[in-house]
């Protein structure tokens, strides 16, 4: 077995998961068949973002440097045969950002010990890697309580002569989510001419960004829910539910190399009209005791609130000012019919039924000859494949020989499970990823504290 029969690192408690500003301390266990002569024996802590251009490259483009730290555990002289243990101890610094790993780039920490022997002779080394994770608390962003509303009207031309309009408005009903939370998007399609729309489409966008020389815009959808069509002349008000599932959060704190943001899509598949709501994901959810005593709502909110609704208004010819969704109006002292039950074209809903309340089929009715089917959330079986610490071969068949394990993959903590150690996520599969990406068209979006 020569000389070296054992070399590791091992971390006190097996803890892999940090945070910063936090010690990391652990143990190098060199096991020798027969003695052997070293220069040094080094210890080595580092932090680091790389991005490149090239899917699952190493050959980083850029580099940020966050922390790079060495101590000699051992010096020159003779390494008796048997076993050798040398403890170590580093600090994190407080602004080291969260480790991630994504297609472009990566956020790594990692122990590495090198034993230096003299000249001539072989030199051996070892590495591990841990995880740093920043937890993200919604509550503490600017202008982040209230909903996230959009519009936009869109004329097309169809059967070579005839024009025709489609105003849509929607909106999410917060502005950050934690995973496991739900989003509720509340849609109004107005179909202004004299031809079905194509199907109805709701999507959790992710689009993470490479600072190289020209930067890279990764954007893949997370989840899909699909509605039905809106018949010429129909206006109807749609509700989606999508369930956030374990994602890396928003912010990359301390890191200027990559971007991180979310966004929900509302679609219609024919005539093209989107519209885009920009999201928070965060590890803290938000609690609505703190918005009441950040600020009180406005006056402009509370009039809103009791407001009565409203048909779009189709004189607009685009989203230059600031479209809202027509509020709901406060229950009425006359009894109410129960909304009519919605049946998934599935075994499972987009998301638990149970968040529907009553009175949420107010706004403009919803014509009986409306085919409003719904699917259950659409999401890659192999985006979130996760386990702690565990690497599922199929998640790797796309990597290729540059997926190394020294690349940590980022734990990103599911709601309610603050008791209970991260979940190790494994990058999602991008084999289905397009590159590069320009950055996608600017829309009016306005978000109404």
């Amino acid at each position: 077995m020569g000389k070296l029969q054992q070399f590791e690192i091992t971390f006190d408690k097996n803890k892999v998961v940090y945070s910063p500003g936090e010690s990391i301390s652990g143990t190098v266990t060199v096991k020798l068949g027969q003695s052997l002569q070293c220069k040094a024996i080094k210890v080595n802590c580092n932090g680091f973002c790389g991005v490149t251009t090239k899917v699952n490259d190493t050959a980083w483009t850029l580099e940020e440097q966050y922390f790079n730290s060495t101590i000699s555990v051992a010096d020159k002289g003779t390494l008796k045969q048997g076993e050798h243990k040398f403890p170590f101890k580093f600090l994190i610094p407080d602004s080291a950002p969260t480790s991630y790993e994504g297609n472009y780039g990566k956020i790594i920490y990692r122990v590495r010990v090198f034993i230096d022997t003299p000249r001539f002779a072989k030199d051996y080394n070892t590495e591990k890697a841990f995880y740093l994770l920043r937890p993200l608390n919604l509550n503490e962003l600017p202008d982040i309580w209230g909903t996230c509303s959009s519009a936009v009207t869109q004329q097309f031309t169809y059967m070579l002569m005839k024009t025709g309009t489609v105003v849509m408005k929607a909106q999410t009903n917060m502005k950050g989510y934690t995973p496991g939370q739900i989003i509720q998007v509340m849609t109004n399609i107005h179909n202004q001419s004299g031809k079905n729309s194509g199907n109805m489409a709701a999507s959790l966008m992710q689009r993470v960004t490479y600072e190289t020389k020209k930067p890279t815009h990764d954007v893949r959808t997370i989840a899909e829910v699909e509605g039905g069509v809106v018949k010429a002349g129909k206006e109807v008000e749609w509700k989606e539910q999508i369930i956030v599932p374990p994602l890396p959060q928003s912010s990359l704190v301390g890191c200027d190399l990559i971007k991180i943001e979310y966004f929900v899509k509302v679609s219609l598949k024919s005539p093209d009209v989107m519209l885009t709501l920009p999201v928070h994901i965060g590890n803290v959810s938000l609690d609505n005791k703190l918005q009441k005593t950040a600020a009180p709502p406005s006056s402009a909110a509370a009039e809103a609130t009791s407001a009565p609704t409203s048909t779009p208004d189709t004189s607009a010819s685009t989203s230059a000012t600031t479209p809202t969704l027509p509020p709901r109006p406060a229950p009425k002292p006359a009894p109410r019919p129960a909304p009519r039950a919605r049946i998934s074209s599935h075994n499972s809903p987009s998301a638990p039924p149970a968040d529907y309340h009553q009175g949420a089929e107010g706004g403009t009715p919803v014509n009986d000859g409306y085919p409003n089917k719904r699917q259950s959330q659409l999401v890659s079986p192999h985006a979130f494949s996760y386990a702690p610490g565990l690497f599922f071969s199929q998640n790797q068949q796309n990597n290729g020989p540059a997926t190394t394990p020294s690349a940590p993959t980022a734990p990103y903590p599911t709601e309610g499970a603050s008791s209970m150690p991260p979940l190790l996520i494994l990058p999602p599969d991008y084999g289905t990823s397009s590159y590069p990406q320009e950055a996608p068209p600017s829309y009016d979006e306005s978000c109404n504290t």
